[in-house]
């Protein structure tokens, strides 16, 4: 697994080292003890997985209030999204940044994302679907959002995002 540190302190961008030969490819997806060597939280309470259909669809952005927060990876394994997250941590350097990178599944990427970071994501191409690990399971009653358009943040999309939830876009501004 290669790991590309991103200008958000704490998360990175991980992408799978294929094997190949003439029968396809063999790669690690998941290594403990390469998690720990980076001080990244390995662990795994839960797995979830979302499906979308429809291109321009954005999913986010929630995270999880202390003492509630969640460490996730995400994987696209069908189609391609543009995912992006946002430095929630007050204290940290790189707070309301944010970082966007493109997962699919022809590039086998993974995005490593540190407890109370925002995250969401802009859908690409049609059926897609994610896997995600998180480090806690998820409590009811604790979960914030920030719209997808939030001036504060001011997110530049790759394309027009044409879907949102009801309940994604009634986040109030953040400022």
């Amino acid at each position: 697994m290669g790991f590309t540190e991103t200008p958000l302190t704490g998360a990175w961008v991980i992408d799978l080292v294929p094997i190949t030969d003439d029968r396809g490819f063999f790669a690690r997806a998941w290594a403990h003890d390469e998690f720990v060597d980076r001080g990244l939280d390995p662990t795994i309470a839960q797995t979830n997985m979302s499906r979308t259909s429809r291109p321009g669809t954005f999913r986010g952005f929630h995270w999880q209030d202390p003492p509630f927060g969640e460490a996730k990876t995400v994987r696209c394994i069908s189609g391609a999204v543009w995912n992006c997250i946002i430095d929630m941590r007050p204290t940290s350097p790189t707070y309301q940044q944010w970082f966007g990178v493109e997962l699919s599944a022809d590039n086998l990427r993974m995005l490593y994302i540190p407890e109370h970071f925002a995250n969401g994501f802009l859908i690409l191409e049609p059926d897609t679907t994610l896997l995600y690990n998180v480090s806690r399971a998820f409590a009811p009653g604790n979960e914030r959002g920030i719209r997808h358009d939030d001036p504060t943040i001011g997110v530049r999309w790759p394309r027009p995002v044409e879907h949102v939830s009801e309940k994604d876009a009634a986040w109030p501004d953040f400022a």
